[in-house]
């Protein structure tokens, strides 16, 4: 009866020694002195976890149990804890209490928002052991460590190929099924992933956001621009294993490399005729529907390649197509 009327009389007559916080009940002030000594009196029996209060042993013994008592209404998800259902709630309802004090982005998380903050702030707490490289998310820290160990765990269950992050394996695997759930709002083309949906609508906004610092050229893509960049530096980091021909970009050596293995994995429909490049299939069927896209401004005269309209322009320009190089 005494402790209840301490709720009215907001009576807190039990004082920690260290702090002089003050407590209403001498339990409260038990709880609360773990803090200081760094006592956990509750011990897990099937773990040997300790906690310091009996309710977080509770909640932690869940875990092994498998108990979920706390069901949300709308889509019958369990939780563990009470507080994970309520903060769960909030994305049917849209709360967002957690708003950024420099974008006014809205968080429904409180952490999520503290993780967010680093954006501006430049905060990069996690840092990869052996390249020193940092990041601002433990995941993604995480991830990046398989770069060095060389682990990919997870791996499609159709052609066993492996990946380094689960969301890559989730992407690869629409490969199989032909799904493609990102549709873009101008011409209704579709895309398996996001990246690829907004590096496509680039081609109907005409942006070109990646400035080279060199010569100013513009690109729709930050790898079309680094692969540039190279033009001016004269880097050729990616090497043939079998003749250790340089190239600037992985793509160009993986085409390379067919010379060496004889490989030709593109086949024309009409001749079965095999190629080790898309373009010069491309090219190639042109000799079967009669196209020719490249047309001359001065004469209107048509060609099937590019380069031999190149060639046929220097007639009117009245240059030599080809120079001694002596």
């Amino acid at each position: 009866m005494k402790q209840h009327q301490a709720i009215h009389t907001v009576e807190r007559r039990y004082h920690c020694d260290v702090c002089s916080r003050t407590f209403e009940q001498i339990r409260y002030l038990k709880i609360h002195q773990c803090v200081h000594t760094g006592e956990r009196p509750y011990h897990c029996d099937t773990c040997n976890a300790t906690f310091k209060r009996v309710q977080h042993l509770k909640q932690h013994q869940r875990l092994h149990t498998g108990e979920r008592p706390y069901c949300c209404d709308m889509c019958k998800k369990t939780f563990i804890r009470k507080r994970s259902l309520n903060l769960h709630q909030r994305v049917h309802t849209g709360e967002r209490p957690y708003p950024c004090d420099v974008c006014k982005k809205t968080f429904i998380y409180k952490r999520t928002l503290k993780v967010h903050q680093r954006v501006h702030t430049g905060e990069r707490p996690y840092c990869c052991d052996v390249c020193k490289k940092t990041f601002i998310y433990k995941s993604t820290l995480k991830v990046h460590l398989h770069v060095h160990t060389g682990e990919r765990p997870y791996a499609c269950d159709v052609c066993k190929k492996t990946f380094i992050r689960k969301s890559s394996l989730k992407k690869h695997l629409r490969v199989h099924g032909g799904e493609r759930p990102y549709k873009c709002g101008f011409c209704n083309k579709s895309f398996r992933d996001t990246g690829g949906l907004k590096l496509h609508q680039i081609v109907h906004t005409g942006e070109r956001p990646y400035r080279c610092d060199v010569c100013n050229k513009t690109f729709n893509r930050t790898n079309t621009l680094k692969q540039h960049q190279r033009v001016h530096t004269g880097e050729r980091p990616y090497c043939c294993d079998v003749c250790n021909k340089t190239f600037k970009n992985k793509t160009t050596v993986n085409v390379h490399k067919r010379i060496h293995t004889g490989e030709r994995p593109y086949r024309c429909d009409v001749c079965n005729k095999t190629f080790n490049r898309t373009n010069t299939l491309k090219q190639h069927q042109r000799i079967h529907t009669g196209e020719r896209p490249y047309r001359c401004d001065a004469c209107n005269k048509t060609f099937k390649r590019i380069h031999h309209m190149e060639i046929h322009n220097c007639l009117h320009a009245g240059e030599p197509p080809y120079r001694c190089g002596i």
